[in-house]
């Protein structure tokens, strides 16, 4: 492979091309730069309001210090950690030892990758559900190993008390099953899911449990978005189950319990034995987490709790998606439920446009969500993500039906777009 640079050529590593490096990615596609001035970003998961001034206080006492100002502990900062001990308590069956079992890493994301670095042999296979967050395939592949992918199956039930909602998305534990091979080392579970808003069961997790125990593979248990659970469901932490523990690494995430995503603040969870390889690989890969930041979180996780945060928090989040789940309902368009995360999938397979529309090039190839999405953000002002793009090829006819809508927006900039998506009916079959 080569990637020319002015008037020479230089090789580049197949990699980039096998972990879709180079491919314009959705999030350039539908970046700001492409979009009408005025068009409404439901399409990326970031906040549009700050993080509480509680949390921000400890960034900026760490600034005022000279300390704060200097490298931090690879494993992280003793109050960070110290933080995430107490913030989770025994809810993993446990007080967590915050010198072997807790790890700060720049954000989940390179925490994953870290993971991965530290566990993937070139040829191991790690099993991902579809849709998937974009960001596994290039960390599993740059890293040697191969992404298996296992589909998620949207339901034809009704969701209870809509009209238009379906539940939420299901698992073939035949063809999980089927996915797994001697080469597999690793399942990936995201539980809240994004982009679908699925809570795994604690049934589906038992289930995932016994084929995890039954193949000895570790589990990667994403689970950023602990603090988004709505209606009273029951979130079920993977690591707490029986047997459990000792093969399971849980991700959290600073940016998704504070709304503070350009933080990059995130951690891992688990035994020494996973724990302990993953800080020798994130230490040579970042050597260690912003400080100041690191700072914020701990304040952040420090008062969470006796302030009532994730319980306001959580309460208006589910007003933000009864906002979008309305405009939905009104439009007659099928939807999944979301029961956890800020994300609705909308069923857009009934929208219309017309036959001379003109699409931009760099959309030629792709699932007919991205041309649905791209009318939409174009001509009815709100943006969103086409699903396919978190599919492999093989799956991409079940993605391209549905577009990703965010709701970690403030209420007045939903209900402006919700507004707006009405327009959509005379664009509907």
């Amino acid at each position: 492979m080569k990637l020319k640079q002015g008037a020479k050529t230089f090789p580049f590593a197949s990699r980039l091309t096998e972990g879709r490096a180079l491919v314009p990615d959705v999030w350039s596609i539908f970046s700001v730069a492409n979009l009408p001035p005025d068009c409404i970003n439901l399409g990326q998961g970031y906040m549009n309001f700050a993080p509480p001034a509680w949390a921000r206080e400890g960034a900026e006492a760490a600034l005022r210090s000279v300390e704060g100002n200097h490298y931090s502990p690879p494993r992280g900062r003793v109050r960070l950690r110290k933080a995430i001990r107490d913030f989770y308590g025994t809810t993993f069956g446990k007080e967590l030892d915050p010198e072997s079992e807790i790890v700060v890493t720049s954000g989940a994301n390179e925490g994953q990758y870290a993971a991965w670095t530290a566990f993937i042999e070139p040829g191991d296979e790690v099993i991902i559900f579809e849709p998937f967050f974009d960001q596994y395939l290039p960390s599993i592949v740059f890293n040697g190993g191969k992404p298996v992918y296992v589909p998620l199956h949207p339901s034809t039930e009704p969701a209870p008390g809509v009209k238009n909602g379906k539940k939420t998305w299901t698992v073939d534990f035949e063809e999980l099953r089927k996915a797994i091979t001697p080469r597999t080392k690793m399942i990936v579970l995201n539980s809240p899911h994004n982009p679908v808003g699925k809570v795994f069961t604690r049934a589906e997790l038992e289930r995932v449990a016994q084929l995890a125990e039954e193949h000895d593979l570790i589990v990667m248990s994403d689970e950023v978005y602990e603090s988004l659970v709505f209606d009273g469901k029951e979130f079920v932490r993977f690591a707490t189950l029986p047997g459990m523990w000792d093969r399971t690494l849980t991700v959290g995430s600073a940016g998704k319990l504070f709304a503070a995503t350009g933080w990059r603040i995130g951690w891992l969870i688990g035994p020494p034995a996973l724990i302990g390889p993953t800080l020798a690989a994130t230490t040579r890969i970042v050597f260690c987490t912003n400080s100041p930041m690191q700072e914020a979180a701990a304040a952040g996780l420090e008062q969470a709790r006796a302030r009532g945060f994730l319980e306001t928090q959580r309460a208006e989040y589910e007003v933000r998606r009864g906002v979008l789940v309305d405009a939905f309902e009104r439009l007659g368009l099928e939807y999944a439920w979301p029961e956890g995360s800020y994300f609705i999938l909308l069923n857009i397979s009934r929208v219309r446009w017309p036959e001379d529309y003109r699409f931009p090039e760099i959309l030629e190839g792709r699932g007919r969500d991205f041309k649905a999405a791209w009318f939409i953000a174009n001509e009815i002002g709100v943006s969103s993500i086409p699903v396919s793009e978190f599919y492999c090829e093989e799956h991409v006819s079940i993605g391209e039906n549905y577009a990703r809508f965010a709701f970690c927006k403030d209420l007045d900039t939903l209900r402006r777009a919700a507004e707006r998506l009405q327009r959509l009916r005379e664009f509907l079959v």
